[in-house]
């Protein structure tokens, strides 16, 4: 039902312009993470809406969801952060290609170090990277969240797992699947956010600062 679903929906949306949709294809064939094309969607409405002009994203992998997302911001300056020494060189290839470098900031290193360095304020932010690490990073994005600021938080479904018990998942995984669900217990119930939860992809959070 999920798959029919995604064709379903996919057959209603706008196709990629060329140069992404190849981008796109391409980071899937070679195995990095990449945003879902319901998730791709769901961005560029909300980036829409808000119109931000700081964006800060963790996770940049080789940089598809940057670019797009200053093809949907076109006013907004972006801050991404990455560690992984192979997609940090991707995402700045990209970056020259596509005539993102006075827009796009790349940031490499651990993001836990990278994010107590940071000011902001950022009133906009996507958080798609190291699933465990998502309630170490909440601290310091709160604090640089501005009020009516936005947090989207990518795969919090984990592709189906978090619905799992914990005893019939992989023993390595259960840390993971217990750091997001207290993850996602503490943007739902602090009283500073917020938050839905929805089904798109693998899975979105929506949090809104509270003025």
């Amino acid at each position: 039902m999920k798959e029919r679903l995604n064709a379903f929906f996919d057959a209603f949306s706008k196709k990629l312009p060329v140069k992404l949709a190849n981008l796109e294809e391409s980071a899937r064939d070679s195995g990095n993470p990449i945003i879902r094309s319901q998730t791709r969607r769901l961005l560029q409405v909300l980036l829409s809406m808000k119109e931000p002009t700081q964006i800060l994203e963790i996770g940049t992998a080789v940089g598809f969801s940057a670019i797009w997302m200053s093809e949907c911001a076109p006013k907004a300056q972006i801050t991404t952060i990455e560690k992984v020494e192979d997609r940090i060189k991707k995402a700045k290839e990209n970056f020259k290609e596509y005539k993102k470098e006075d827009q796009i900031t790349l940031l490499a290193g651990d993001a836990s170090e990278i994010l107590k360095e940071l000011t902001g304020p950022y009133d906009f932010m996507f958080l798609d990277a190291a699933k465990a690490q998502y309630i170490h990073y909440l601290p310091e994005l709160l604090r640089m969240l501005p009020a009516g600021g936005v947090l989207v938080t990518d795969n919090i479904l984990q592709d189906g797992e978090l619905l799992e018990s914990r005893f019939s998942i992989e023993r390595r995984d259960r840390t993971i699947q217990t750091r997001m669900r207290e993850y996602l217990r503490t943007i739902t119930e602090d009283e500073r956010l917020q938050t839905v939860l929805l089904e798109s992809g693998d899975g979105v959070a929506i949090s809104v600062r509270v003025k």
